[in-house]
């Protein structure tokens, strides 16, 4: 299994910086598709949870505990790498918060 980023995500990046595999990445503010959350890869994710505690809304769930109003949010955070930007170069600083 794999962890989810929830659309509950308020872009504070903490997530980013505790992430042992990299696989948190901030949608682009610059892009309206994609620039609402922070979304993890379920590709590369390990499952190993170091993000689930520094995340200060509480929007990062293992996929199996994942409130139901969020299921969609499975696939939201897939698509990104698949069909959106995915990875790419940033600057955390200017990424955190609200675009």
């Amino acid at each position: 299994m794999t962890h989810v980023i929830a659309s509950t995500c308020t872009r504070e990046g903490d997530c980013v910086e505790v992430c042992p595999v990299d696989c948190i990445i901030p949608g682009p503010k610059d892009n309206t598709e994609w620039n609402a959350i922070f979304y993890i890869d379920p590709e590369t994710c390990i499952d190993c949870g170091a993000c689930v505690p520094v995340c200060p809304p509480e929007a990062i769930f293992p996929e199996e505990d994942l409130p139901e109003e969020n299921e969609a949010d499975v696939a939201l955070n897939a698509s990104f790498f698949t069909e959106g930007p995915g990875y790419w170069d940033y600057d955390l600083d200017e990424q955190r918060g609200a675009a």
